[in-house]
């Protein structure tokens, strides 16, 4: 069978559009610094990070039917956006430590049923074991006491499904110009994961700000294929 050279030309660039598209379903990016602005802080406000909520939503890629839990909800900003995202057959857990603020939830999200406002503990989410797909704490980390950071993550690895994902969006202290101390540094949140049995999937700076966003999953997923652990 005779191939034209044209033939295979549209072959090869059929492959090539099949790559790219592969490619940016991962949602991978160059780290290429094309422009040396391209980094500049560009975003000011007390959430500066909401602004690039698109860039957010796609790096956690919810699905419908999934279970989150916003631990530290505050104004259910991103429990709503959550919500829409997982829609009516899934389940967002909005957690704060006051309830004051529960009512407000409550009393916001009183139309969606999917959304769950509930009084957090301190030092726990109060949810069952295997409950969620994803927890999600946005400038809510640094409000945790460091004393009990250990035990916290090691209880979220048992809310957490096998698969799922625990997602920490704070402000970088190493590149912020604020005077404000409310950050984490990601090698030490890192450290402090990894001791527990989370382990780093990707961190992301969100672009315009100097908040980052870490993605972490539990430490069974790495498994050697056809090997037994040593």
């Amino acid at each position: 069978m005779h191939i034209s050279r044209r033939h295979i030309h549209f072959l090869v660039a059929v492959g090539l559009l099949w790559v790219a598209g592969w490619v940016v379903g991962q949602h991978w990016t160059s780290t290429r610094v094309a422009d040396p602005g391209q980094w500049v802080i560009q975003t000011s406000g007390r959430y500066p990070y909401r602004e690039r909520g698109d860039f957010v939503l796609a790096e956690l890629d919810l699905r419908n039917g999934d279970t989150v839990l916003d631990i530290g909800a505050g104004d259910g900003y991103w429990t709503e956006k959550m919500a829409q995202a997982v829609g009516p057959e899934g389940r967002v857990y909005a957690g704060e430590v006051e309830q004051r603020q529960v009512e407000r939830l409550q009393s916001h999200f009183g139309d969606l049923a999917q959304v769950e406002p509930y009084l957090c503990p301190m030092d726990n989410t109060g949810l069952a074991e295997n409950t969620c797909d994803l927890v999600f704490l946005s400038q809510t980390w640094h409000h945790i006491d460091q004393d009990v950071h250990e035990g916290y993550l090691k209880h979220l690895r048992s809310v957490v499904r096998p698969t799922g994902r625990l997602c920490i969006i704070e402000r970088y202290l190493a590149i912020s110009q604020t005077r404000s101390t409310h950050g984490t540094q990601i090698s030490r949140l890192t450290a402090e994961a990894e001791s527990t049995g989370w382990i780093l999937l990707r961190h992301s700076i969100i672009p315009g700000t100097d908040y980052f966003m870490a993605v972490f999953v539990q430490r069974e997923l790495f498994q050697t294929e056809g090997r037994d652990a040593d």
